[in-house]
């Protein structure tokens, strides 16, 4: 299922026609690029490759230039697998319109924002221990394994570390406005990341 490739812009509010007024989340969507293609033939899956936002050659290395013989070089190239490529030639431009003039939900994926290092109780929700004054277990994260047997903390553990900066997508965003003109569209609720951070938009899978 193909996707396009924008950017947050922020957050604001929208009245519905009802009078409820609900948070939106301003998504700049300019229209992309078809790169190329992946087919069943030649690279065993099939694939659609989209560009978007505009860079210069120079800032590019050889590699990355080699895929951009016939169109205009972008910064942020994505594959979205697609059995119809042959209706996306390369070089062709894809709007909101082409992909989300009827489409009511979709799935929006981004990096969460960075956080930097957390404890246990930000990082993964631990209880913690008590409060009181005599305690002196507060946040800590509590035991991490066995001592004897298997004498060692096992791969995974929960414990502190560095939190965000995830690939993390958030599903089923009702498409609140959509401004062609002005390649933006409002989708009801948050989305993941900072601003002007890249997201890419799909159509919700489980709708």
């Amino acid at each position: 299922m193909i996707g396009l490739i924008g950017k947050k812009v922020g957050m604001s509010q929208v009245f519905r026609e009802n009078g409820d007024l609900v948070p939106v989340t301003l998504l700049e969507v300019k229209p992309n690029t078809v790169v190329g293609k992946r087919t069943l033939e030649k690279n065993g899956y099939n694939a659609v490759v989209v560009g978007a936002f505009d860079i210069k050659e120079k800032h590019l290395t050889k590699p990355e230039k080699g895929q951009f013989k016939n169109v205009e070089a972008k910064a942020v190239v994505k594959e979205f697998r697609c059995e119809d490529v042959d209706s996306y030639e390369e070089g062709k431009q894809i709007s909101l319109d082409d992909l989300f003039k009827d489409v009511k939900d979709v799935d929006v994926t981004g990096l969460s924002k960075g956080k930097g290092f957390q404890g246990v109780m930000k990082r993964w929700g631990f209880h913690g221990g008590r409060a009181t004054h005599g305690s002196k277990f507060h946040r800590q994260n509590g035991s991490t394994g066995q001592n004897t047997e298997p004498s060692r903390a096992f791969k995974g553990t929960k414990r502190a570390g560095r939190t965000g900066v995830e690939k993390t997508t958030v599903m089923n965003l009702e498409i609140i406005k959509m401004m062609s003109e002005d390649n933006v569209i409002a989708v009801c609720g948050a989305v993941p990341g900072r601003k002007n951070s890249e997201v890419i938009i799909r159509k919700a899978v489980k709708k």
